[in-house]
Parts: C-alpha cells; structure tokens; sequence
C-alpha cells in the first residue's frame, strides 16, 4: 500500500513513517517543516526505497494537487497539524488556517484524485485527531469519552481540531469519501517535540531547572505511548469501517501530579541528582492556563472488540522507555531548543 503521510516529520506522524515504512509499505511524507517538524525523526527510513519526502504546506492546494498526481496514494493518513494548545492561546490563527483550512484542502485534494482514478473502493482517508474535541470529564472513572460524546472543545485548539472532524465526516456522507476518523488521548514517547509536559519535566530536571506543573496537578489525562499509538493508526486504515471513528487510548489515567512524580522516580533511578536528593525537589506549581480541562478519559472498546487492538506497554514502561531515549539522544534535542517558544511559558495572555 502507498500512503500518503501528512506531517510525517512531526511526533505522531515520523512515528507512524517509521511504522510504515518498516511494515512494507511505501510512504509519502508530505510536511511543511514547520517549527515543530524534524526531518532526523524519520532519518532510520528516509534511505528506504519505499520513502519519498515532499516539502509541501497543507495550506497550498495547488501544492497537494500536485503531489496527488505525482504519487497517486492508495491511502491518505491526515496527521498535519497545529498542536500544542498553549500556543493556540496565545495565535489562534494559525491554529484556524492549518487544522481547518488546511484539512479542507486535503480532503479537495483528496476527493478531486479518487474521483479522477475511478473512485477505488479501497482508497482511504483516515483523519488523526484528539479527545480534546470531547471537552473536560468529571473525576468519575465511570465516565469515558466514547465515540458518541457530543463534542465540547475548551481551547482554540480543541476547536479547530473539532471542526476538522467535522469537515470530514461532511465529505464522507455529501460526496461519499472513503473515511475513517480517530481521536486519541495525550501521547508521549521518543521524538516529543521538548515543549510538551514530558519532554519539558525530563529536560528540566537535567538541567536542574524548575518543574512547572499548572495549578495543583490535579488535572488527569489517559496516556498513550507514540508507537502503540502509531501501530492503531495503521490498523485504523486497514481494517476501520468506512466512515466509522475510533477512539484510542492508553488505558492509563494519572493526574498530572502523579505523572511528573513517576518521572522523576526514574530519573532518580537512571540519572541521580549530583546532591542525592530527588529530582521531586524541582516541582514547582504555576499558575494554571486558561481553559484548562480537568480530566480526559478514553473508553477504546470500539477498537478493542472491533479490530482487537490494546496499548502494549503501562505508562510506567512507556515513561521508563521515553526517559532513557532522551538520556542517549541529547544531540536530537539540543538542536530544538532554541527554536522559537521552546523553554517559555506560553499561554498566558487570555
């Protein structure tokens, strides 16, 4: 199968390169190289014969038109996209012309190339998006996000990301797309760009500097590791039901407390403080951001019963992989940190 990868040099998507291309697929990488975007993530595979890279923004229609016809894809898996939620605070418009925009191109794109080879059966465009589209839930574990909670986006972010959902659920029922759709919860693994909570407690902590933790800590999320999170995603394109979503989660719930506690337990155990003391001593609580939710929770039965998938590791074993990846790729990460916003506190101005 060749896919064609949107923002395949970010987090999730050089995770699902990397996956793809090591599955015997062949692999478009479409991205804009962005501030958050690094050609090294996919440097294992970009020798491959199967890997092609093209430096296209989702925003240039013509661009995409192009690429479509060049490489003629048999799927598409749509990944390109604004992130991190505290710079949509702070520039919501860019937030609005990629995610929204953005996606709308690619599904013209899209329809105007299936539509042109004869509209395969098996062609497919799987959209990548976020449980943020959910809104916030109580502290109940009772209560899960599952794929008919009714959408409640909180950040510009979450907003944008809902309304792409939309548009492409709008183009599978008016114009008959192929689609598959999932939303997943807070991912983390190697590859985290170092301006999200993990990476930013990891590098902090080395670098003896402040662990910002947003009001108490109390706020909890589901966590998934990259890699299991990117081995969905492929099963998703295969296997998904034409014009069905699928929530992925990690089936790990911790506060956010809770989680940089972890974190530093295993530095402690990796890489001990020079003083002996515990990496727990640079936890300082900050003023929260604005919207924050308190709790994102995802219920993956439709996966599990459906296509048989399940998260392979514990956040434990995921945090323990991550920490050490950082620890022995200190050359990926110095590299990023003087990229614009890195190590500041974004999100405040609302």
């Amino acid at each position: 199968m060749k896919i064609l990868v949107t923002g395949g040099a970010g987090f999730i998507g050089s995770a699902v390169v990397r996956q793809a291309i090591t599955a015997g697929h062949e692999v478009v990488n479409v991205d804009a190289l962005t501030y958050a975007a690094c050609l090294d993530n996919v440097a294992s595979v970009a020798d491959s014969p199967r890997y092609a890279f093209e430096q296209a923004d989702i925003r240039d229609r013509a661009a995409l038109d192009k690429i479509f016809a060049l490489h003629a894809p048999d799927a598409v898996m749509h990944l390109a996209a604004e992130s991190h939620v505290d710079r949509s605070i702070d520039g919501p418009g860019d937030f609005i012309e990629t995610n929204v925009t953005g996606t709308f191109n690619m599904l013209e794109a899209a329809r105007k190339f299936w539509v042109a080879v004869g509209k395969p059966a098996h062609f497919r465009f799987h959209h990548i998006s976020t449980d943020e589209v959910y809104g916030s839930l109580p502290a109940d574990k009772s209560v899960m996000f599952t794929e008919e909670t009714a959408y409640d986006p909180r950040s510009p972010y979450s907003a944008s990301k809902a309304s792409s959902d939309h548009l492409v659920r709008a183009w599978h029922e008016t114009y008959g797309l192929p689609v598959v759709l999932t939303n997943c919860s807070n991912n983390y693994g190697p590859f985290h760009f170092p301006e999200k909570l993990i990476p930013v407690v990891i590098l902090n902590a080395l670098a003896g500097k402040a662990l910002p933790i947003y009001g108490d800590g109390s706020n909890i999320r589901d966590w998934l590791y990259v890699e299991d999170h990117a081995d969905a995603l492929l099963l998703v394109l295969q296997k998904g039901e034409n014009g069905r979503s699928y929530n992925v989660g990690g089936e790990n719930e911790r506060t956010n407390l809770e989680l940089v506690e972890t974190l530093c337990a295993i530095l402690d155990d990796k890489r001990p403080r020079g003083d002996g003391a515990s990496y727990k001593e640079q936890i300082t609580f900050v003023t929260d951001r604005p919207g924050h939710d308190a709790r994102y929770a995802i219920d993956p039965s439709r996966i599990r019963e459906e296509l048989g998938w399940r998260p392979s590791v514990t956040v434990e074993e995921g945090l323990a992989k991550t920490v050490q990846w950082y620890l022995d790729n200190e050359d990926w990460w110095r590299a990023l940190q003087s990229r614009k916003g890195v190590g500041e506190r974004l999100g405040v101005k609302a």
